[in-house]
């Protein structure tokens, strides 16, 4: 019997979005007083792209904490040393690089087809930000050849302008992986939606302390919690795991990651 006769038939990927019934239409008002507010045209665009993402990707989420006191002492440390503005969110753009160059599964997307998995060479990283009526994100482009201050001002130019006039879509496209952050506004966890045709996104939020057994004896520590969300056709939960391990090892030795990255690291699919 030859092989193709044993191969299961897979079906195509449903149409979007007129495979889906409609919404229910239902009178609010029979029940109730009730205001009406219209969507703005980011919230309506940003909607449609998150609900075509969840409907036709099969996201999973691995939920996971770095420990970061080695990383928040450094990165205090070297804002008053070089007297610039240097949040937490550099530094995971820079781990995350570190995670990609090691696992470029992460750094990929599917084709169109559906059958073939294009492998990027560059890293260009989203960061989800918060604008009046939406969301949207900014991508820094090249951020392995950066440096943390070049990312810190970048990252701080593209939010300002974001929440003013706007960006153009130029500089929201072509992301690699993106960044969600909602730490300075609480959570232990969330279930980021993948920002297609990316196959992963990470998401964090608010520090923690933990009291952990060290060599026998208990310490405090300060944890990052770590959600990531990635696309199971491409992202098994073993990588998933170890993605987020590659992160939070990186941000315990900080200092590292203002090298400049080393090409020598593996490019190998496991």
């Amino acid at each position: 019997m030859a092989l193709d006769e044993v191969r299961p038939t897979v079906p195509p990927a449903p149409a979007w979005p007129a495979s889906l019934p409609p919404m229910p239409a239902v009178d609010h008002a029979r029940f109730g007083p009730v205001e009406t507010l219209a969507l703005t045209r980011t919230q309506q665009l940003v909607g449609a792209f998150m609900a075509r993402n969840w409907a036709q990707i099969p996201h999973v989420t691995h939920h996971d904490e770095a420990p970061i006191d080695a990383a928040e002492a450094w990165r205090k440390r070297v804002a008053a040393e070089q007297q610039i503005k240097l949040t937490l969110v550099p530094l995971l753009i820079k781990a995350v690089v570190h995670a990609l160059r090691a696992m470029p599964r992460f750094n990929a997307s599917l084709d169109a087809g559906g059958d073939k998995l294009v492998l990027k060479r560059y890293f260009h990283i989203g960061v989800a930000v918060e604008v009046p009526g939406g969301l949207v994100v900014p991508v820094i482009r090249d951020c392995d050849r950066k440096s943390l201050a070049e990312l810190a001002a970048e990252l701080a130019d593209k939010a300002e302008r974001a929440r003013g006039r706007g960006l153009p879509m130029v500089e929201m496209s072509g992301g690699c992986f993106t960044i969600s952050s909602l730490g300075a506004i609480g959570g232990t966890g969330f279930t980021p939606i993948i920002n297609a045709p990316e196959v992963a996104i990470l998401g964090v939020t608010r520090t923690a302390e933990r009291l952990s057994l060290v060599d026998g004896q208990v310490q405090s520590r300060t944890v990052l919690p770590l959600s990531l969300s990635y696309d199971h056709r491409v992202i098994n939960g073993t990588d998933a795991a170890r993605f987020c391990r590659l992160v939070a090892d990186a941000l315990a030795q900080p200092a590292t990651l203002v090298e400049p990255l080393s090409t020598s690291l593996p490019l190998e699919l496991p």
